[in-house]
């Protein structure tokens, strides 16, 4: 009788859906977080404690302390503010705007503002405020 002289078999650890798992995970993780994006205008928020973050296509409007206003990070006035958001709503799929003024501008300014946009086809307003701490 004869014995067979095999010798074991070394088991073989395939990684590679190991690192197809890895980077399907990296991929997730990096679509999916959010990015929040600060403006460059100096602004201080007024507190809200029912604040919550939405995220919308970039349609916003920045209304500084010294009443200049923004759209887009680019300087607008209230006569140029109407047609100026009709051109930007017409590219939106979302037609928001975030309205994101400073605490100390003076409320008339906001409401006229808020006005123009809703006769400028905007269908959907947002105050940005920043929660209570």
């Amino acid at each position: 009788m004869k014995l067979l002289d095999e010798k074991p078999k070394k088991a073989i650890l395939n990684i590679t859906p190991l690192i197809d798992v890895l980077f399907i995970l990296i991929i997730f993780f990096t679509i999916s977080s959010t990015f929040l994006e600060q403006p460059g205008i100096k602004l201080e928020l007024p507190k809200a404690q029912s604040a919550q973050s939405q995220r919308v296509e970039k349609a916003v409007l920045y209304i500084s302390t010294d009443a200049k206003l923004y759209l887009r990070n680019d300087e607008v006035t209230l006569a140029q503010l109407p047609q100026k958001l009709r051109a930007l709503m017409e590219n939106l799929s979302e037609k928001s705007l975030i309205i994101s003024a400073d605490k100390n501008v003076n409320y008339g300014l906001v409401v006229q503002a808020m006005d123009i946009a809703r006769n400028s086809k905007v269908q959907r307003l947002v105050v940005s405020t920043e929660p209570k701490k």
